[in-house]
């Protein structure tokens, strides 16, 4: 399966090609074009509904009843079918089972749960071996930066002390990550790291009236953002982080 999703935006096309470039390989590897995919904490199914017009069996499980109901909105309006259950990450078990999936997508997951490291096992679980874990987080040294940039000084400091990597009570992300706390994590889970891929280094913070205002700046920013997604420097202050994960 070649094609890309429609469903494209400089936010999100490095995540995009890494996903298609993993499908296509375990596509080749099983010799079944038809992958199973499960998205935890997939919410309305803006990754789901793309990977399901691509032809793969695609399950969503999120804790939000109103989430799966625009899912299933969303992949009606796509006319293509997308199993939405009910749950938490960390018990994904309990309604996926074990060694059900070829891929589980676990983006802006792990920064919500109780504990990352039950969340991220129990999904090491419903990955068949050989299977991968597609892991997104937002990145501590990021929301460094981004506050310096605000102007909240403090808040840029606090962020930078604190172990989950917040500047305040009022932050409304319970946790944020280095690339090497996720690797410790991925490793915890007994599966075995990937690449890791800052996403989101610039997208962020170019205004948008330039991106909406100049003919190819979009593409042109996604091919930077492209660029700059395994610099040993700058990957490091994107917003968010990628990882691969393996199932040994």
């Amino acid at each position: 399966m070649t094609d890309r999703p429609r469903s494209r935006s400089t936010r999100t096309a490095v995540v995009w090609e890494i996903l298609r470039d993993v499908l296509d390989e375990t596509a080749k590897e099983s010799g079944r074009d038809r992958l199973d995919v499960v998205d935890a904490g997939g919410g309305t199914g803006g990754f789901a509904v793309p990977l399901a017009e691509l032809g793969h069996r695609v399950t969503v499980v999120d804790a939000s009843p109103d989430a799966l109901a625009g899912l299933e909105r969303r992949a009606a309006e796509a006319g293509v079918a997308v199993r939405a259950a009910q749950g938490d990450a960390d018990g994904l078990l309990d309604v996926v089972g074990p060694d059900s999936a070829d891929l589980v997508i676990c983006h802006s997951v792990l920064e919500y749960v109780d504990d990352p490291a039950t969340a991220l096992a129990a999904i090491a679980r419903t990955v068949r071996p050989g299977g991968a874990v597609s892991v997104l987080a937002a990145n501590q040294v990021a929301a460094v930066l981004h506050r310096a940039l605000a102007g909240h000084f403090e808040d840029a400091r606090r962020v930078l002390s604190s172990a989950q990597g917040r500047w305040g009570d009022r932050d409304p992300v319970p946790r944020r990550f280095t690339s090497g706390m996720l690797a410790e994590l991925i490793d915890a889970a007994g599966l075995r790291s990937g690449p890791v891929h800052g996403v989101r280094v610039f997208a962020d913070l170019v205004p948008s009236g330039i991106i909406d205002g100049e003919r190819g700046a979009a593409d042109e920013l996604v091919a930077l953002e492209r660029a700059v997604s395994m610099h040993p420097v700058l990957k490091d202050v994107a917003t968010q982080l990628h990882a691969l994960a393996y199932r040994r």
